[in-house]
Parts: structure tokens; C-alpha cells; sequence
């Protein structure tokens, strides 16, 4: 370990004693936000892990929406996102009222650096075209949009929330992979939204039979943000934290594993008898590796970056929350 890092560590420590804050780092951080957080998991569950905890500060290493979601659950503490300019390009892919734009270029897409989606690609642009159909929308959005949903839903529980509700067809926002898989195991009708996760879209059948001719031996992971036609090739397809649940319990020796490639360190760290490889090397997103340990230590020194959602849209998202959080 370099004697900066050593130093970091120990002054974000101090700091973190002293503001009586923790750490919380998404699965997909670098390996040294990892090594120094309190928590790492996926977004809600870290969010719903912080509300619990006796703090007075959250340090939330991850992009905006998830610091937000944090910001919903516990109003009373202070949440500080890493990096301020640390964004989700597919939350982006939608708002309430006007057209967001895509303001960077996703390499291997045809989608132009500065496309901006059509008037009618809102959230109440929809909703207006299919009046009294209700919103199931994934977690991986803003605060605002959560509070002009019905309900939210995760990677991992989709299908769940859909078939919850009485109505025979949902919106399902703001990504079209998980909306086409929700669609595939479920009867009711889907209507999805033109929305990705660049890092997962990527992913094309060739560059599944690669892996699986290079790696015989190995079961293949996908998270429902990959195409419909890379979830029916895989072996088991979940969550960032079901991926860990599964490698855990499989008997299996090898894996490839269909997501961010931030989550093999934390496969290997608590697998350390199992191998896992990733199913393309440039499945790696930026923004989620902008936080350093500088930007961890920066957060704490400066309390910055401060994410305090209104309470106007911090109640309605909310309530889309725990009408989440209330099905069995």
C-alpha cells in the first residue's frame, strides 16, 4: 500500500469518527472505496441500510439518483455525493416535463454526442397517452421522476411489483432491457420506455459465445439490464446482489459474470475458492469510477457534495418507495 493511500485511509477514518458519518460504496466502486466503506451493496439496499443506522452523516459513493434515494430515507442526515458530476446516463434517458439530453457519447452506439430525445420522450408525455395506467419505475432514476411514479421496483423485483398491481398493463421506466424481461415473466402487458444502461447494452450474442467457448466450465450471470437475447443465453439472471447471493451458493467453480466489472472484486473477496471472469472487459462505467479516495476524503473534509431533496418531491418519491417496500 502507498504511503499516500495509507494516509488517506487514516484521515478519512479520523474524519468519519469525528462527523460521526459512514461510508456507503455501490458494488461497482473501485476497489479502494470499497475497501474503506461502511456498507457496500446496491443502491437501495444501501439507502434503506443508512436510514437504520445511528449517524449524522451518509457519504454516499455512487451517482446522483443514489445519493437521492438516500437523501429520501433518512431527511434528517446530511448525504454527500463523492463526485458531483457522477450521473447516470440512463437515468438521464428520462424526466418529468422536458426532454433531458444525452450529453456524451456512448462508444459502440451510433446515439450522437449531443442527441436529445423528442418532446414526447417525458414522463408526463406518456402518462397523458396511457391515462390511469400505473408507473412502475426502476430505482436507477432522480427523485423527481420517482414522485410522478406509482410505484418503484429494483433489477431484482420487477416482475414482483408488476404482478402486485390490480391493472392488466404498466409503464415500466426508464429501462427497456429490464421492462422486456419483466414482459417475458409476466402475462400482463408492458409498455417500455426507450431507455439503457450503456454498460450492458453493449453486451452482444457473439461476445457471449466467446466467453462460453473460452470458458466452457464457467456459469454465466447477467443483470436484466443486459438485451432480452443476452438474458435467455445465461445461466441465472439477477441482481449485482444476487449475483453475489448465487456464487456464494453454487457448487459451480467459474463464472462469467454479465456486469459492471466493478463487482468482480467484491466476488473474488468473498469467493476466494471460485474464479470469476468478465463477460467483456469494457463493461466499465465512468462515472461510477470517478470517486477516489481523494473524493471520499475531499467529502468529509468539505462537506460537499450536498444532496438535500426538496420535500415536495422527497414525500411522493417516498411513498413510491414503500408502496415498493410493502409487498410481500
Amino acid at each position: 500500500m502507498s504511503s499516500d493511500r495509507a494516509f488517506l485511509q487514516a484521515e478519512i477514518l479520523k474524519l468519519k469518527k469525528q462527523k460521526r458519518a459512514i461510508i456507503l460504496s455501490h458494488n461497482y466502486q473501485r476497489d479502494e472505496v470499497q475497501d474503506i466503506a461502511d456498507f457496500v451493496g446496491d443502491s437501495l439496499e444501501l439507502s434503506r441500510t443508512a436510514a437504520t443506522i445511528d449517524c449524522d452523516v451518509i457519504v454516499f459513493a455512487g451517482v446522483n439518483f443514489m445519493a437521492e434515494s438516500a437523501s429520501i430515507l433518512s431527511p434528517d442526515k446530511m448525504v454527500l455525493l463523492t463526485e458531483i458530476d457522477a450521473v447516470c446516463p440512463m437515468a438521464d434517458m428520462i424526466r418529468v416535463d422536458s426532454p433531458r439530453p444525452v450529453r456524451k457519447h456512448f462508444p459502440g452506439f451510433d446515439t450522437p454526442p449531443s442527441f436529445v430525445y423528442p418532446p414526447e420522450f417525458t414522463l408526463r408525455a406518456i402518462k397523458n397517452r396511457y391515462p390511469k395506467v400505473p408507473v412502475v419505475t426502476y430505482v436507477n432514476t432522480t427523485a423527481d421522476v420517482k414522485a410522478e411514479s406509482d410505484i418503484c421496483c429494483t433489477s431484482a423485483n420487477v416482475v414482483k411489483v408488476i404482478e402486485s398491481l390490480p391493472d392488466e398493463r404498466v409503464i415500466c421506466i426508464p429501462d427497456k432491457n429490464l421492462a422486456l424481461w419483466a414482459a417475458r415473466n409476466t402475462k400482463k402487458e408492458v409498455i417500455a420506455w426507450d431507455g439503457f444502461c450503456h454498460v450492458h447494452e453493449r453486451v452482444t450474442p457473439e461476445d457471449v459465445k466467446k466467453a462460453r467457448t473460452e470458458r466452457p466450465e464457467a456459469l454465466l450471470m447477467a443483470h436484466p439490464e443486459c438485451r432480452l437475447e443476452i438474458l435467455l443465453m445465461a445461466d441465472h439472471v439477477t441482481s449485482t446482489s444476487g449475483m453475489l447471493r448465487f456464487a456464494n451458493s453454487s457448487s459451480a467453480k467459474e463464472f462469467i459474470v454479465g456486469t459492471e466489472i466493478g463487482l468482480l472484486y467484491r466476488l473474488r473477496k468473498e469467493n476466494s475458492d471460485k474464479v470469476f471472469y468478465p463477460l467483456r472487459k469494457d463493461m466499465i462505467c465512468p462515472n461510477m469510477k470517478k470517486t477516489t479516495l481523494k473524493s471520499v476524503f475531499r467529502a468529509l473534509k468539505e462537506n460537499n457534495y450536498l444532496i438535500k431533496v426538496p420535500e415536495e418531491i422527497r414525500v411522493p418519491a417516498k411513498k413510491a418507495l414503500d408502496r415498493m417496500l410493502e409487498i410481500k
